[in-house]
């Protein structure tokens, strides 16, 4: 059985331009400047560089990279998509000093290519979570120390960089760097994220109380703090079975999935990544969420969760300034 990295775009730089083509195009070659389809011509000067088509409505020439997090880069497209399939299927992520090893480019390089994909795994899905009354579990962690911060504070997150994430059971994670974990920081975030229909499971937090009753949510929780990790509530329904009695539905209240993904997600920053800066911990939290919202058990193995990310590339470009 030959290695998926064996696959031709990933040393071929022509069938690389190919295989992004296909799919940020899949209609074929559309023009950046104009938005024209229709007068599109490949150039194939032996100067001409790979992948380059005019357009015949505006004149100017173009190539798949133009609005895309590839714009401006020399970096070889079939190093992009190496890039994009190790990140997208290293569970815990890949450093870039392990990526500047593994393409042979050097540490600047690797560090420009990891945020740049860290931008494209960015999702842009606004939908509410919990629709049609699907279980969201909602909790926050805290990780690093807020540059600055003194080592010890009035409380427990008061040095530390506090994380929210709000995790579909059985589907996607959306998460979030917040100044702390008061209602105010809380609140609006569930308020834009929520379906009024979703079952919101949470710790034990007075927070959480607070807003569930200001909001009207409908609102469940486990007591960490007495080593409740889990309980049930059997609602009878309208349904019979067979032999005439009444189908009882079990909901498990829990926030045992928002739980695993922070087990992820703190493995992969101390375990892979080390140190994070408080201005970049955004497109990690990024990366994790792409990777937990395409994972295996939703259907979604390596190869289909490295094209998604691939897509995701798309009007997505990431400029580097610095400031005056």
């Amino acid at each position: 059985m030959k290695s998926v990295l064996s696959a031709k775009h990933f040393h071929n730089e022509e069938a690389a331009y190919a295989f992004v083509e296909a799919r940020l195009w899949p209609q074929g070659p559309v023009c950046p400047h104009c938005g024209g389809v229709e007068r599109i011509s490949k150039m194939g000067g032996k100067s001409t560089r790979i992948g380059a088509y005019k357009c015949y409505q505006c004149r100017k020439p173009f190539t798949v990279k133009i609005g895309t997090i590839f714009e401006s880069s020399h970096i070889p497209m079939r190093h992009w998509l190496q890039a994009i399939f190790l990140m997208a299927s290293s569970k815990k992520g890949i450093s870039s000093n392990q990526l500047h090893r593994t393409l042979g480019c050097t540490l600047k390089t690797a560090w420009f290519l990891s945020h740049r994909l860290r931008e494209a795994m960015r999702s842009t899905d606004t939908s509410p979570m919990g629709s049609n009354g699907g279980a969201v579990e909602v909790d926050e962690t805290f990780y690093g120390r807020v540059e600055g911060a003194p080592k010890k504070g009035r409380t427990a997150w008061a040095n530390k960089n506090v994380i929210l994430t709000l995790v579909e059971r059985g589907g996607s994670a959306r998460s979030f760097h917040v100044d702390g974990v008061r209602v105010a920081d809380i609140q609006p975030i569930l308020r834009a994220n929520l379906s009024p229909e979703a079952k919101v499971n949470t710790d034990e937090a007075n927070a959480y109380k607070y807003i569930a009753e200001t909001d009207g949510l409908n609102h469940e929780t486990v007591n960490h703090s007495k080593d409740q990790y889990a309980r049930y509530w059997n609602e009878v329904t309208d349904k019979v079975r067979e032999d005439g009695k009444p189908i009882v539905d079990t909901t498990t209240i829990t926030t045992n999935s928002v739980e695993g993904y922070y087990s992820v997600f703190k493995r992969g920053m101390k375990g892979t990544y080390q140190h994070c800066a408080e201005k970049h911990l955004h497109r990690y939290l990024n990366e994790f969420d792409f990777r937990y919202s395409n994972r295996v058990s939703l259907g979604v193995d390596d190869v289909a969760r490295a094209e998604r990310a691939l897509k995701g590339a798309a009007g997505k470009r990431l400029m580097y300034r610095t400031t005056n």
